[in-house]
């Protein structure tokens, strides 16, 4: 089974934090999600994109969380190296009282498109799941 953790940017900005996640990496990372929210992605320095790919490279997973409520460049799926989108559910909550779900069903296509794995948060009835 995998774990998501959910890093906060300024731990992903922390140095010490990330040398120790670096640190500690074994051969269970690839059993590890790291989530990291589309606005820290979209403010990344140089330095935060080589920390990407470094946690790729000893085998962890990486994850946007909340997909779809920033301000994203789409450009950006392809420069980092992902293999998930988190859905928000905020595009889910309502549905089928309002058309949200069309948005999360757009973000799945797209994810499925660069062969990236989706979750949807948030999804709580089975119409919900179903259109999902």
């Amino acid at each position: 089974m995998k774990v998501a953790i959910n890093i906060s940017p300024e731990d992903f900005k922390d140095q010490e934090i990330f040398d120790e996640i670096i640190k500690k990496a074994s051969e269970q990372s690839r059993l590890i999600e790291i989530e990291l929210t589309e606005g820290m992605l979209m403010e990344s320095s140089q330095e935060s994109i080589e920390k990407l790919f470094k946690l790729k490279e000893y085998g962890f997973h990486i994850a946007i969380d909340d997909f779809g409520t920033g301000y994203s460049s789409l450009n950006y799926l392809k420069k980092f190296p992902l293999d998930t989108l988190k859905i928000d559910r905020s595009f889910i909550k309502d549905y089928p009282l309002t058309d949200d779900g069309t948005i999360a069903k757009v973000i799945s296509e797209l994810a499925k498109t660069l062969n990236l794995r989706t979750v949807a948060e948030g999804v709580e009835t089975s119409e919900q799941l179903e259109f999902m």
